[in-house]
């Protein structure tokens, strides 16, 4: 495994860079280098820049490359340095450094960095693991058409929105996470498999901690050991980003949540900031919301939820103590008004009856335990991170001032997975507050981290300031005690090895495991696909069961198939075609139709398939198992179950 991952670097070097470039540059233009808080969203900014950019390049004729990126970051770092000269010198200190003596200010960007890169090593040792090889694939449904729309959008240099959508028949799809792997994929020159694994790996290890470092710059106001800390809680918790790789496979909501902290740490500076300051903030907060919200509208919703309530204490607030007429309205204006909006989202977002049935997982109960201890489906708790959500929750119940910003977005995620897992189908607040996740506990799961992370440095700091001061009691030297600190932050790290996070990796590497029980494809199907150079022409068309993997002959093989997804709008031609092939020697209406579509070849992996369910899929029986006869000519096989079939005769 490790050859492999050496010779897969370049590939995870380039998904970092596209991630964290374009990015960079914006933030130059706009905030210069003094701060570190700004520095921590150049991955939000990137994915922003990045998604639409591939949106907007097919309406200039422009093919999907690097060229879009360049343009569309080139625009928006010009107007990032156009409001930087027109905001000048704030009127108030703006909420960016961190509130030190000016002799330790200096340790902010030094923790902020080395815990990122701590946690960059960290988090992508734990998806090297659960991925095992770096070609491997997620052997689940989703994977299908979002692995088939990374070559659609190879093939057709478009990869935009609308042409994702397309390869599930769609109007459109969000393009987040497909506008990444697909720029990596380019620039690497691998296949489609190992980019999308080099891509997640980026996201995963280095958007995920630099946007929960930026979440925790705005709470803490770039404490130099809360950046330590929650660089380390990035790497303890299960739920994500490990779950949602694991299940679905989820990779739009895996990407929208990734940046998802520093949307609402976004929210928080807005609200803080002073003068003039306060446009460029507001331009930050919309151009994460639109990486958030391109990668999967839900996760907008997500930051609405997580934020709304704190954004309306802290109006209200100022409203009741400053007691000014601009405070008043503000508040007066502003708290129906994001009501209105929570209405409109909930509204469009809901999601139809049987996209929506998920069921819940356990008790009331048991959900709010996982909820609190931040260990969802099951998997045990690791005893640090459970200790320091318990001392934050004190200290957030003792200190209101920390309502706003850490307990009341907590308590938020903690209600949405609360009633999803622990409420029955039916039940009418579930539907309502749930809905536009699917009712998923999947999805409101992963959230729970993201909001518990600051909540956790909580509970770090109030044991650091008790050992501060017993530091101080002790006349113990500024050197010493910060080297304490520093060596507990690192202790830290040890989360990342914790019960939590190996039970899940555990449960995850099966879903990447490539052998004769894969769900998705197997190793003998694999290995056929791999032979296609040699067995097909370049042009051949061929007819496959995307239940049991045969569509992976586009993604994987770059072969053209009939059917791209499971749930792809079919042809008449194609459904008699899927249920009636095995009686071609018998039925002149299957020649017919094979010659309307113009299929030659027929890809048979059997009966498995995705759901290893036998009611799964039965409407595409006909081209499963079949035996090789006058019209159907065995080509090429791998073991029992993989056969490439060759249509004569019609």
């Amino acid at each position: 495994m490790n050859e492999a991952w050496l010779a897969a670097a370049p590939s995870v070097l380039i998904a970092v860079g596209v991630i964290l470039l374009p990015g960079a540059a914006v933030i130059a233009a706009g905030w210069g280098p003094r701060s570190v808080t700004a520095w921590l969203f150049a991955p939000a900014v990137s994915l922003a820049v990045v998604a639409v950019a591939a949106t907007a390049a097919p309406l200039t004729g422009l093919r999907w490359s690097l060229l879009p990126v360049a343009i569309v970051t080139a625009g928006t770092a010009a107007v990032a340095f156009a409001v930087r000269r027109w905001v000048g010198r704030t009127e108030a200190p703006a909420p960016w450094t961190a509130p030190a003596p000016p002799s330790r200010r200096g340790a902010a960007p030094v923790a902020a960095a080395a815990g990122l890169v701590a946690a960059a090593l960290a988090i992508g040792t734990q998806l090297g693991v659960v991925f095992g090889d770096p070609e491997n694939i997620s052997q689940t449904f989703d994977a299908i058409v979002h692995l088939n729309a990374v070559r659609l959008i190879l093939d057709t240099g478009d990869a935009s929105i609308f042409t994702v959508g397309s390869a599930s028949d769609i109007d459109f799809y969000p393009n987040g996470w497909h506008s990444v792997v697909t720029l990596v994929a380019q620039l690497g020159g691998g296949g489609v498999a190992l980019a999308v694994n080099a891509a997640n790996i980026a996201i995963g290890a280095v958007a995920w901690p630099a946007s929960a470092l930026a979440l925790s710059a705005s709470v803490f106001a770039a404490r130099p050991a809360a950046l330590a800390l929650t660089a380390a809680l990035t790497t303890g918790f299960g739920a994500f980003p490990l779950m949602l790789l694991d299940f679905g496979v989820l990779y739009p909501n895996f990407t929208a949540y990734a940046v998802l902290p520093a949307g609402i740490a976004a929210a928080w500076l807005l609200l803080r900031t002073r003068g003039r300051d306060r446009l460029r903030t507001a331009l930050l907060l919309v151009t994460v919301c639109a990486a958030i919200g391109i990668s999967h509208p839900n996760a907008f919703l997500a930051l609405y939820a997580l934020t709304v309530a704190g954004i309306a204490w802290v109006l209200g607030a100022a409203a009741f103590t400053e007691r000014t007429r601009a405070a008043v309205t503000v508040a007066a204006v502003t708290i129906p008004a994001l009501a209105l909006v929570g209405v409109g989202l909930w509204r469009v977002g809901r999601t139809n009856e049987e996209m929506s049935g998920w069921g819940a997982w356990q008790s009331t109960a048991q959900a709010f335990g996982e909820a609190a201890l931040v260990a969802p489906r099951g998997y045990p708790i690791t005893v640090t991170t459970a200790l320091l959500l318990i001392l934050g929750i004190v200290v957030v119940v003792r200190r209101p001032a920390r309502w706003a910003l850490a307990g009341i977005p907590f308590a938020a995620a903690a209600l949405l997975f609360i009633v999803v897992s622990g409420l029955p189908v039916g039940t009418q607040i579930r539907d309502l507050l749930t809905n536009p996740w699917y009712n998923d506990s999947y999805r409101l799961a992963a959230l729970l981290p993201i909001a518990a992370i600051p909540v956790a440095v909580l509970g770090a700091l109030l044991l650091i300031d008790l050992l501060n001061r017993a530091a101080r009691r002790a006349r113990w030297t500024e050197p010493v005690r910060m080297g304490v600190v520093a060596l507990a932050a690192a202790a830290a790290f040890s989360v990342a090895v914790g019960p939590n996070v190996t039970a899940t990796m555990h449960a995850a590497q099966g879903a990447y495991r490539l052998d004769g029980s894969a769900a998705l494809l197997t190793e003998d199907e694999q290995i056929l696909l791999d032979r296609l150079d040699e067995t097909l022409p370049a042009d051949a068309v061929l007819i496959v069961n995307p239940w049991t993997g045969g569509s992976l002959a586009y993604a994987l093989a770059g072969r053209e198939v009939l059917e791209l997804h499971v749930f792809g709008t079919r042809t008449d031609d194609e459904e008699y075609v899927d249920a009636h092939l095995a009686d071609i020697d018998d039925d002149p209406r299957v020649c017919e139709a094979v010659d309307r579509l113009g299929a030659e070849y027929v890809l048979d992996f059997g009966s498995q398939n995705v759901f290893n369910s036998k009611n799964s899929g039965t409407e595409r029986s006909g081209i499963n198992d079949l035996e090789p006869s006058d019209r159907l000519v065995l080509v090429d096989a791998e073991g029992d179950d993989a056969r490439l079939f060759r249509i004569e005769g019609c």
